[in-house]
């Protein structure tokens, strides 16, 4: 038996709703070669995915300040964010196209996933207590699926109009949430009185039971939406040091991001033997080593250039879903979800910093596989946070 209380169809759902939802995060990725020639800039690259980091930002805060997992029904909360996702990601196809329209756009996507990533990680949570680990390794792995599944609807549709890739990510988006509420059980809304507090804000802070993990996923947050938003411009800078090789760069993409989904769950499988701490910091300490091994890799064949980013994938991926579970099995109940949407919140602030920070060299200097040292900070502080954990 999977589950605690839930079923394992119930736990397939969650996971495909999960999937669903999250394919709006890199849907403006998959199409930036289109929209930057259509605007006429090569500056989007980092403000398209922070523009969604920041939305996801306000978002979470403002979920966890007025506790809307915990206050109201998850399944709930879940659909009508994803509905509101999807349509705010739609409405720039209404409206002239310009940079403005569109970043706006992905902010409101980002700021109503809000309601669907630490939503269908409590839901989650909430139903699969006895193997979390394992669950929330299914969970996020749907996630990076979620974020990967542009790149292959580009990679496989060749000239697939960037306005029918809209369209369909976001019907797949909305028919999970839809999914999810008529499948997965409404649990009873939680009384006024566990209403999330301001001053909750600062116990995130202070030494407790899931600080540790916390910390520990602020260090993976750092390196993993870096990679992933520039992981095409990785891939073109390769194809520029072997012109004679043809590289489908979405395709590519896909694959290494996609290798994410294979790291959560493997990690969650190990983590029933070995435990979540030791899992996570396990693969914390590999996609750290293939941050500094990377100048190297870039001077390989193509295949063997394939295999190293399909493990560099595997593992900067898949720890979240054991510092996800770390913290929402040590969180206090009555505040789990709001605990989980704040943490997420920060950790996705820290990306935003990354992400700008990769974006500036890279239009300041030009690419440079040394750049990516500038994550290394992200696994070695992680690393030191998970210390603690002796399991």
């Amino acid at each position: 038996m999977l589950a605690s209380s839930g079923t394992k169809g119930q736990l397939v759902v969650i996971v495909f709703a999960q999937f669903a939802g999250t394919s709006l995060w890199f849907a403006g990725n998959a199409i930036l070669p289109e929209l930057q020639t259509l605007l006429k800039t090569n500056t989007l690259t980092g403000w398209i995915t922070s523009s969604v980091q920041i939305g996801f930002i306000v978002g979470t805060l403002t979920y966890a300040i007025l506790a809307i997992p915990d206050r109201f029904r998850s399944t709930y909360v879940f659909l009508l964010s994803v509905v509101l996702a999807a349509l705010v990601n739609l409405i720039w196809l209404l409206l002239p196209l310009t940079a403005e329209t569109v970043l706006a756009s992905r902010f409101f996507t980002g700021f109503f996933l809000a309601g669907v990533y630490p939503v269908g990680m409590k839901i989650a949570a909430d139903r699969f207590k006895a193997e979390l680990g394992k669950a929330m390794g299914f969970l996020v792995g749907a996630l990076v699926l979620g974020t990967a599944f542009p790149h292959l609807i580009r990679g496989l549709g060749g000239n697939l109009p960037y306005r029918t890739l809209m369209i369909w990510v976001c019907l797949l988006a909305m028919s999970g949430g839809i999914l999810l509420t008529l499948v997965v059980p409404a649990t009873s809304r939680k009384s006024t009185g566990n209403l999330f507090r301001f001053q909750a804000l600062l116990t995130v802070w202070k030494p407790s039971a899931f600080r540790p993990a916390m910390l520990g996923y602020f260090g993976h947050m750092w390196e993993l939406y870096t990679l992933w938003a520039f992981l095409p411009t990785l891939l073109v800078y390769y194809s520029q040091q072997h012109p004679t090789i043809n590289t489908s760069i979405s395709l590519w993409a896909f694959g290494a991001i996609a290798a994410g989904a294979v790291g959560c769950v493997g990690g969650g499988y190990l983590a029933l033997r070995i435990g979540s701490g030791r899992v996570a910091r396990y693969l914390l300490l590999t996609s750290g080593l293939c941050i500094v091994l990377l100048p190297c890799m870039l001077t390989l064949p193509p295949y063997l250039f394939g295999l190293f980013l399909l493990l560099w994938g595997a593992t900067a991926a898949g720890d979240s879903p054991q510092f996800s579970t770390l913290v929402a099995s040590n969180a206090f109940v009555e505040n789990r979800g709001s605990i989980l949407t704040l943490v997420t919140c920060f950790g996705f602030l820290l990306t935003v910093l990354s992400i700008q920070f990769m974006a500036w060299m890279i239009g300041t200097i030009g690419l440079s596989g040394w750049f990516f040292y500038i994550l290394i900070p992200g696994p070695l502080l992680g690393i030191r946070a998970m210390r603690t954990y002796a399991q």
